[in-house]
Parts: structure tokens; sequence; C-alpha cells
């Protein structure tokens, strides 16, 4: 009889859930590719009722912002709370080693008895742990329903009719948009608010509508998961929050560090019962600064549970918070084929960013983008000699190696300050915070990508090959000194050039890439130029890559361009890339290498490689540039 009832017990408790009283539902509703286009921001365009009335019962926060301008990334750092730059999944589409220690913070949740769904997006760019490890039930249709009696759920949604596609695909915009009625249709001609660095076009204006729609058609979606709270008697149970991933899918925005690119809505629902520290007010306004780090040890906290002491996010609701952030950063290197190492660091009133490849353009040639109607609108005005002063700045042919902005008094970051004597202040402390920063969490984007791939081979994890050594932090910090002084200017061309004979491939391949940069101001060529060719057989490949590109640019060419060549048919997937756009770029002196350039478009598994390889055959060649 004992047993009889200890095994009814049991049974009992695996299909009931006691849920404790300080365990809230959390519901999350994301988007894709969307900036602060909604009603209650005050934006005279919206029409998106259901999430203003949620911002009217909750806290809306107006200086909320992700810490990339791309998707996989962002995603990266908010499922572990760990920017995407310390742990390896910062390229777009890579696929980092995390450590063991690592727990996506959903793996917390399971572990406190809460049920953890997700429809249906991951793009976390790590295989390891598995979506199966992380969450209860992710797919299309994992819903919080499918929990046992009274658990809590930690429940996650995702709109894609946003995204970028959905602005550029004409039928995936009509099917988005299908749902909409007449009067949430839009008037192109009617927008007051077209930002000053595109060309006012109708075509244009047409993106910028189906922009506006999408986001209407989201607010139509996010209005029925409320719905369905509130019929299930869930409303007052779940405290909701509402974000998106970035900014706007258009160029300039999407993949980029301005406002345009990483300022985000962000809205937070408390019923009542779970109201603390004055949160969740109905009809509040906060101006605190939010990275999308801190969403993830955000909800631990709500949830009671302890947030792990390696997050680099702070929690800013539930109890028992720590101080507000005083800076927000950002991060962008491989956008799919084309890198740019770019890092950016904002407080309330003003950004600052640090290009740290400035000899390449702000609109590299990528093919997704390429692809858009706006693109091809301000490729058109670029040839037709009819870009306004605001569009010149992002078309010019290279980038200031400093840039900073007052967002109060310039919202679209089109006036650059760091030349401005009355803001040397400010750009002295954005500065020194930023390198400070980098050094702290151990910034792995600093590593070309073909050097993280070898690393990687004999590391525990991406997060360690810059700290499985006992001098990792001596390491980490001449690798920021390094890199940074590869933009600085001729001045800094001495360290560069000592850089040369430094042991870890990295920093020589700053002073590589450094020298090339300088290239038109090396005076003293019969120094620098021998330690380059030694580099030609270094034996690291984005050191040859480096030294190669550095000899090319400074005329010297007959053994560093096949040296090139050779590169693109070697071992390493992402040194192939870095040869491809090495080669590129150098236009017309990369005309010898063109036999090796047509190989590898030919059974290379790497579409990036192709795309880059296919762009410099199409201009060597004369012929029109296709997107593949």
């Amino acid at each position: 009889m004992k047993q009889f009832l200890l095994t009814a017990l049991l049974s009992l408790f695996s299909t009931v859930f006691i849920q404790s009283a300080d365990q809230p539902n959390i519901l999350w509703i994301s988007a894709e590719d969307i900036s602060p286009h909604l009603g209650c921001y005050g934006d005279p365009h919206a029409i998106t009722p259901h999430l203003d009335q949620l911002a009217s019962e909750g806290t809306r926060y107006t200086h909320a912002f992700t810490t990339a301008g791309v998707c996989a990334p962002c995603r990266s750092t908010i499922i572990t709370g760990m920017y995407q730059n310390s742990i390896g999944t910062h390229h777009m589409r890579c696929n980092s080693k995390l450590p063991d220690w690592l727990k996506p913070f959903p793996m917390y949740l399971r572990d406190a008895g809460y049920y953890c769904t997700n429809n249906s997006k991951t793009d976390y760019q790590f295989s390891k742990p598995g979506k199966q490890e992380i969450w209860d039930e992710c797919n299309s249709k994992a819903h919080w329903k499918n929990r046992k009696e009274n658990q809590p759920f930690f429940a996650v949604y995702n709109f894609t009719g946003c995204h970028e596609s959905g602005i550029e695909s004409k039928s995936k915009y009509k099917s988005v948009s299908s749902v909409l009625t007449p009067d949430q249709r839009q008037d192109p001609t009617a927008f007051t608010n077209l930002p000053p660095y595109y060309p006012d076009t109708p075509v244009v204006r047409e993106d910028w509508k189906r922009n506006y729609e999408n986001i209407t058609a989201m607010d139509l979606w996010a209005g029925n998961l409320i719905k369905e709270l509130k019929a299930a008697g869930e409303y007052e149970n779940t405290i909701i929050i509402y974000w998106s991933d970035h900014g706007i899918g258009l160029p300039r925005a999407k993949r980029w560090l301005y406002d345009s690119g990483t300022r985000v809505p962000l809205i937070v629902r408390f019923p009542e019962a779970y109201r603390s520290n004055g949160q969740g007010e109905p009809g509040s306004v906060s101006d605190e600064l939010i990275n999308s780090t801190d969403f993830g040890p955000s909800v631990l906290n709500l949830a009671g549970v302890e947030v792990p002491d390696y997050m680099h996010g702070r929690a800013f609701l539930g109890k028992n918070l720590t101080e507000p952030r005083k800076y927000v950063y950002g991060s962008r290197d491989r956008m799919d084929e084309r890198y740019d190492i770019i890092r950016a660091v904002r407080d309330k009133k003003y950004r600052y960013i640090r290009n740290f490849e400035p000899l390449k353009p702000y609109y590299q040639y990528m093919n997704t983008p390429e692809k858009g109607a706006t693109m091809r609108e301000i490729r058109k005005a670029e040839t037709e000699g009819t870009l306004t002063d605001a569009q010149k700045l992002f078309s010019a042919d290279r980038k200031p190696v400093e840039e900073l902005y007052d967002l109060e008094a310039d919202p679209h970051e089109v006036h650059n300050l760091a030349n401005d004597p009355a803001h040397e202040t400010k750009l002295k402390e954005l500065r020194r915070e930023l390198a400070d920063w980098q050094f702290r969490i151990g910034d792995i984007g600093l590593l070309p990508e073909s050097e993280i791939e070898r690393r990687e081979k004999n590391s525990s994890s991406t997060y360690a090959i810059l700290r499985e050594k006992g001098d990792g932090a001596e390491l980490i910090g001449k690798l920021v000194d390094i890199a940074t002084k590869a933009s600085q200017g001729p001045a800094a061309l001495p360290d560069l050039e000592n850089a040369l004979a430094e042991s870890d491939p990295a920093i020589r391949y700053w002073g590589a890439t450094g020298i090339g940069n300088f290239s038109d101001d090396v005076t003293d060529s019969e120094s620098i130029s021998p330690k380059l060719h030694t580099l030609l057989t270094d034996r690291t490949a984005a050191v040859r890559i480096a030294a190669g590109r550095a000899l090319c640019r400074m005329g010297d060419t007959e053994k560093a361009l096949p040296s090139l060549a050779e590169e693109l048919s070697g071992e390493l997937q992402w040194a192939r890339l870095e040869a491809a756009i090495a080669l590129d770029y150098l236009g017309e002196v990369a005309k010898p290498a063109l036999p090796q350039l047509k190989t590898a478009l030919k059974n290379q598994p790497n579409k990036y490689i192709v795309r880059v390889a296919n762009k410099a055959v199409n201009d060597l060649e004369g012929t029109q540039n296709k997107v593949p």
C-alpha cells in the first residue's frame, strides 16, 4: 500500500507543477529588423495600436540598443548574456565553440522549473549546446500551453515578416502585408521622416512604405499573442517583454552601429503583482541605457534565478539591481562576404565609433544589400553624381578613423565631431572607454577569422584562444593597442614595423595590415620591405596575406602577388576569403591573378568566397557586375 501511494504521488508531481508565487510567466515578443517606428515612440506615421496599448500599460524604454546591427551576432549575445566578440560569434554565419561552462540562459530557467519554448528562430552561431538542450520546445509549433499544469513558462515568439527580405522581396512583402485593411496602408508620398542619407525618390519611399506596413502586420501578430494570454487567464500572471533584434533592414542601418542600426524598441509590461522598485508603472518611460546583453540576465532575475558572474549583461528588471549602465557598446565584423572591423561606444548623448579598417568604403559591395531597391537607388545616384552632402558621406571610398556624434543635436549622425576641438574631452573619454571595454571582454574580433579558425583546432573553445596562456591579458592588451595603431596614421609606422617581429601571429598581422594601410607614407622601404618579404612565408596564413597586400600596395608585386593568389587554394576557408578580398581591392594590380580567381569560383563550398572572386573577375574583365 505504501509503495502504491508513493508511486501515485510521484506520478502526480510528474504531471502537475506547483507554481511559486514569485515565479512569473515571462513572454518575449520579438521582431526582426525594425527601429522604434511605433506610435508609442511618437512616430507620426506608425499604425501600431496593440503595442501602443502595451506601452500604455507598462514601461517604454527610449535608450535600448543591440550589440550589433545584424541578427545572428545579436542573437548569440542575447542567448548567452555575453558580447559576441568575446565568445567568437561575431562574424555572420560562423560556428563558434563555446566553453563548457557557458550555458545559454534558458537552461538555467529550465533547471529552476520553467517550461521554455522558442517559436522558433535560433541563429545563435554555435552548434553546442543544441536547441534541444536549451529549450523544451523549439519549432514553429512551440507554445507555452504545452507545459505541465501550473508550471511557469518562458516563451519566445519571433516575427520574421519585418526582415529586410520583407522589404526587398515584392512577393514576401505582399504576403506579410496581406492581413492589412485599406485604412492600414501607407501613402509613400506622405512620409516626413525619410533619413537625409537616402535619395528621396519614389523607389526609396516605396521601401520606406513597406517597412511601415510590415510593422503594422507585426503589431497585429503581437496583438494575437496577447489575446491568447488573456483568453487563457494568464495575462495578469505574465510579464511581457517586446523588443527588436536590431534596426531597420535598409542600407546604413542594418549591419551598422549607428542608432539607425542598433537603437530598438523595448516595452515591458508588468502585472501589478510583480512590480517592484517602481518598475512597470502604466504609461511610464525610462531613459535608462539598455544593451541587448541585459535581456537574458533580466529574465533570470525576474524568475529568481541567480545571474552567473561570467555574463557581461546586467539585470535591469526585478529586485536587487546593480548600478545602471553609463555606456553601451557595439561591434561590426564580417557582414556576409566582407570584413569591416568597427567598434562603438555610446552614452545617453554621444556615440563614438572607431573604424579599424578605414581604407574600406562604407558601402562595400555585398551580395544581399545590393539586391535591395534602396541600395540600387544609392548606386544610381553615385553614377549620376546627384548625391546630396549627407549622402556623399556614406558613398565615400574610405571612412574616417574616428567618428563622434551628438545624438541630441544630430539624430541622423551626419555631422562628425571627431575633429572639433570643442568636443575633444568627450572624444578622449569615449576613445579610452572603448579600448578599456575591448580589453575587459577580450575582443576576439581583432583576430583575423582565419587565425580564429587555425587556433580553434587546438583550443577547448573560441573564448579560450586569447586566454589559455598565462600571458593572456598581456596579449589582449597588445592586440587592442596594435590594432588601434594600424588605423592611426603614419606616426604609428615605427610601432607597426616593430610588430612584424612579434612572437604572436595576430600582432604580426596587425603590423603588416597597418603598414599596408599607410603604404603611401612608407619612406623607409629598404627597412620594411625585407621584413614583409620574410612574412610571405610565415607559418600563419593571415600574416602571409597581410604582408602580400602591404607589398602590393607599396608597388612590390613580383613575389607578393603570386603569394596572395596561392592563398586562394589554401587549407583554411576563411584565409581563402581574406585572400580573395585582398585581391579584389588591389584592382588592376591583381590582373595576373585572374586564372586563380576563376579557379576559386569552381567547386567552392564557401559561397562568400565565390561572391568576392566573382566580383573581382567581373571588374578585372570589365564585365557587368552580377549578383551570383
